[in-house]
């Protein structure tokens, strides 16, 4: 408790109002002296425990967390800004990557070769293939939330391949892009399921968008306007889409901040190895 010290000239103190002090402030408040009318003359001791207290308080209260770029949207809107930002600005306008090797460069004409076309069909169904039977085994749980989306592609890229062939083309056999994306698809999904995650993401939502736009265009090219069956979803795909969101948004709930920054972190290795496989329409 604090105490009051004697003191001297004490008759000026007969002469003030007859003011009642205050009440001393509350346990874990700060004590100030100039809360009480009689400033000069009260002496506080604070026991140790008190002080203690009242610095923990100060000291430990905890900063807001850090908000990634589209975190309160979901784990999916993440993979979207972080995706985006992986393109050029002439490719989109969230684009931030600087061109640095030829092969990032805009190509300045557009003249695909059926020969070349064929080889990406082959190397992308490898790919969809690896891709939906990982899913159906489903070596981690997790993976059985993809089962039967809608988004699939192998049996529609094998219709197409086979319209080749009865157009009197030749189908080639699987070349060292997609043989190479398809062996670290297997290797991830048993190692790594983050990380085999975003590949997921990013291979069925590119082809969902950009990948499109590249079939028309070729298609235009060089198929009469033929449209592909690699190109054609059943149902409204807006809404396959929203739903393969959901279940991706559901999966990354349970887990933790580093193991979604390692899924982020993949983006660019997907971008690469999808990039390879690209670049054979123009071979």
């Amino acid at each position: 408790m604090a105490s009051l010290t004697p003191i001297s000239h004490s008759h000026s103190l007969l002469k003030r109002p007859n003011v009642r002090p205050p009440s001393p402030p509350s346990f874990f408040s700060s004590f100030i002296l100039k809360d009480f009318p009689y400033s000069k003359t009260l002496s506080l001791k604070l026991p140790r425990m008190v002080t203690r207290n009242v610095v923990v308080s100060a000291t430990t209260a905890e900063k807001p967390r850090k908000r990634y770029p589209g975190e309160a949207k979901g784990f999916v809107e993440e993979m979207r800004f972080v995706a985006m930002k992986l393109h050029t600005k002439e490719q989109a306008k969230e684009g931030e990557k600087e061109v640095k090797q030829p092969e990032e460069r805009p190509v300045q004409r557009w003249e695909p070769s059926v020969d070349g076309y064929l080889k990406f069909l082959v190397d992308s169904k490898l790919v969809y293939d690896t891709l939906e039977g990982i899913i159906d085994k489903a070596p981690f749980p997790s993976y059985a939330e993809f089962r039967d989306t809608g988004l699939e592609r192998s049996e529609k890229l094998a219709k197409d391949l086979q319209w080749f062939k009865e157009q009197g083309y030749t189908i080639p056999e699987p070349s060292s892009p997609g043989v190479t994306y398809a062996e670290y698809l297997k290797e991830l999904s048993e190692n790594d399921p983050q990380a085999f995650i975003c590949h997921f993401y990013n291979i069925y939502f590119a082809h969902s968008a950009g990948g499109r736009m590249i079939g028309k265009k070729v298609a235009e090219k060089i198929l009469n306007k033929e449209e592909l069956e690699f190109y054609k979803w059943d149902g409204d795909l807006s809404q396959l889409l929203q739903n393969v969101r959901d279940k991706l948004n559901k999966v990354a709930e349970s887990w933790t901040r580093e193991e979604k920054n390692h899924c982020l972190e993949e983006t660019e290795k997907s971008f690469k190895y999808s990039g390879d496989i690209l670049r054979l329409i123009l071979s």
